[in-house]
């Protein structure tokens, strides 16, 4: 079967982004985009210009080169390898589904923040006359900062744009049947490796409890993703426990906070510690470095003997099937444009 441009379908894949490469000019560049944005951090502009331009910029750039350099492969950042592997092989996925060599769906992946820009993927799919969009944002669980900022720079574009596509976009996907099902597998797999341990921690992104308080709904999707998959595992409450990791400056996150967590686990005699981190779907800095490296050291150092991160779902076959099912979910019906 051959599709014109109209009966195509573009899906842009978003993830958050990253700096261009380990060094302190291209960090600054994207921490000046990342906590510029609004939506990350809601302290009034003139208080955080101040902030940003004169504490933060000056002198955090240089304080994670070597956390992303830790990291760095051939490929680049290991959040943008994997979010491109995810698009090539979702747009397979749904086109062989179809039995449609032509391909009816074309995905690209997008970064907020950082290359590859969503405007310039956007802008893409136009230059080759799709004129229907679906923008996944890769955040399972909605937040303001993650999802809505993704979707803010969509929206943004599309003032922009005279002759604008039609859009869709997937808000989230906590409790989607197959995404916690591959959670869960993801699970079972590295207990058919390693042995079950004694415990069972769920870590997401923190946010600032102030934004929870305002009303978004991410702890509470955190919460179901984490009851849906313990669930599915037949764990009891003893045997797992949720808590918020990556916390900056001096307000108050979401708690209980991951290194707390890890520290008191591991003073308590917890021996052995299985960590995975649903709310990511790539490895990247947070997990590699943050969880696989930091907090190992904190467990260790207060007594535990038997840390186990494991991997996001990444480029998984039951995760890019999932994903598949959930854009053809959110994609049906959908008649071409005239």
């Amino acid at each position: 079967m051959t599709h014109t441009p109209a009966n195509e379908i573009g899906i842009l894949l978003v993830n958050l982004g990253t700096p261009d490469a380990p060094t302190p000019a291209a960090i600054r560049r994207y921490l000046r985009e990342f906590l510029g944005d609004r939506r990350v951090v809601e302290v009034p502009r003139p208080i955080w210009t101040l902030i940003l331009n004169l504490f933060i910029l000056p002198f955090r750039p240089g304080k994670l080169v070597e956390p992303y350099r830790s990291i760095w492969t051939e490929r680049g950042a290991p959040i943008r390898y994997i979010t491109e592997d995810q698009a090539r092989l979702l747009e397979a996925a749904l086109n062989e589904a179809e039995g449609d060599a032509a391909g009816r769906y074309r995905v690209l992946p997008a970064m907020t923040y950082g290359n590859p820009a969503l405007p310039d993927q956007l802008a893409k799919l136009r230059d080759a006359g799709i004129r229907r969009v679906l923008c996944l944002p890769l955040y399972p669980q909605y937040s303001g900062s993650t999802t809505a900022a993704s979707l803010d720079v969509l929206y943004r574009t599309l003032l922009s744009l005279r002759d604008q596509p039609e859009v869709r976009v997937v808000r989230s996907y906590p409790t989607f049947g197959p995404y916690i099902e591959a959670l869960a597998s993801s699970v079972r797999e590295h207990w058919a490796k390693t042995g079950r341990q004694g415990h069972l921690l769920f870590s997401f992104h923190g946010i600032p409890k102030a934004y929870a308080d305002k009303g978004d709904p991410y702890p509470a999707h955190c919460r179901a993703t984490a009851q849906s998959v313990a669930g599915l595992l037949g764990l009891g409450e003893q045997d797992w426990s949720l808590s918020f990791q990556s916390r900056f400056g001096k307000a108050e996150w979401l708690k209980p906070y991951t290194d707390e967590t890890v520290t008191r686990l591991g003073r308590e005699g917890c021996k052995a510690l299985d960590v995975i981190c649903p709310g990511f779907a790539a490895d990247c800095l947070e997990t590699i470095e943050e969880i696989d490296e930091e907090n190992r050291g904190y467990y260790e150092a207060a007594g535990g003997q038997d840390f186990h991160y494991i991997p996001a779902l990444n480029d998984r076959p039951d995760h890019i099937s999932a994903l598949a099912e959930l854009v053809r979910g959110h994609a049906r019906n959908w008649p071409p444009q005239a």
